[in-house]
């Protein structure tokens, strides 16, 4: 099982190795990194993480490497420990989406060869943290199965990749956490439209089809099952223009849970969804850090 798990967060730190930002390192990594923006770093650190390359790791990430995935232990010179691992299991991960927010660059992911979480293939969103000397400082992660088919006929992960509007990042951040706050918190659920397109809303949650129609029925299911989505507190809130991502806690299945929602906005409206959904462990960790501490 621990083996399991530390291939777990491995792939997870991968999220991005196939993008067009990895660069090959060697002894001048330092001088890179002043000149590098933060998805340029993040893309150096994990290509030496794909190579296996600890001298780069090391100069890239910081000895206190500050790890939230709840089952890996903390700290750099532990997770240079278990790449053998990685290459053991032939596990890796393709990149969909990058953005960067400040110090943050949060990831849309695909895994490949899963099968120590339960599934050949998983959809992730993977957030690292590059502190204010350019150094990787820390990683969050959340993780589901990929579905094959599912009811709107998208997949977990298709659909655009482009940053457009970057003037509206604020607005669209504000709006995204208005939508939790007024709708998935309860304080006014009649006001979606308020937020979300009624002309498009490409849903990519396997379980709910396109459109608000979609959503209402999602929700009279989840309703009549007595086992709706309940949102608590939303914990981050990282956007790039037109794609904005929030971390919230929350229940479902009476369980605790981690919920993941990319949005991408157009025209001051919601009009596409992504997300990942993790039940938030309580035992067999392998720190305190816990999920979130943003």
């Amino acid at each position: 099982m621990r083996k399991e798990l530390t291939v777990f967060l491995l792939s997870g730190i991968l999220a991005s190795c196939g993008t067009s930002q990895t660069k090959s390192t060697s002894g001048q990594n330092q001088s890179k990194v002043i000149n590098m923006n933060k998805k340029e770093i993040v893309g150096t650190f994990l290509g030496a993480v794909a190579k296996q390359d600890t001298a780069t790791m090391r100069e890239i990430a910081n000895a206190d490497y500050i790890q939230h995935n709840p089952f890996v232990p903390t700290g750099l010179e532990p997770f240079i420990g278990m790449l053998p691992i990685l290459k053991e299991n032939g596990t890796y991960a393709e990149n969909v989406r990058m953005f960067e927010d400040g110090n943050y660059v949060f990831m849309h992911n695909i895994w490949k060869n899963a099968k120590p979480f339960g599934a050949e293939e998983m959809v992730a969103f993977d957030i690292i943290r590059v502190d204010e000397n350019g150094k990787v400082a820390e990683h969050w992660d959340a993780m589901t199965t990929l579905v094959k088919e599912t009811v709107s006929g998208r997949t977990q992960t298709d659909g655009p990749t482009t940053v457009e509007d970057r003037d509206k990042t604020d607005a669209n951040k504000a709006l995204a956490v208005a939508l939790i706050e007024d709708v998935l918190m309860g304080k006014n659920p009649g006001n979606i439209t308020a937020y979300i397109s009624a002309e498009q809303y490409d849903q990519h949650n396997p379980q709910i089809k396109d459109g608000l129609s979609g959503i209402g029925e999602a929700v009279a299911y989840l309703t009549s099952q007595n086992n709706m989505f309940k949102y608590t507190k939303i914990h981050k809130v990282l956007g790039e223009g037109n794609f904005v991502l929030t971390v919230s806690e929350g229940e479902w299945s009476g369980k605790s849970q981690v919920f993941y929602d990319l949005f991408r906005m157009k025209g001051g409206k919601i009009v596409e969804h992504w997300d990942v959904i993790q039940e938030i462990p309580t035992a067999g960790l392998a720190h305190a850090n816990g999920m979130f501490g943003f």
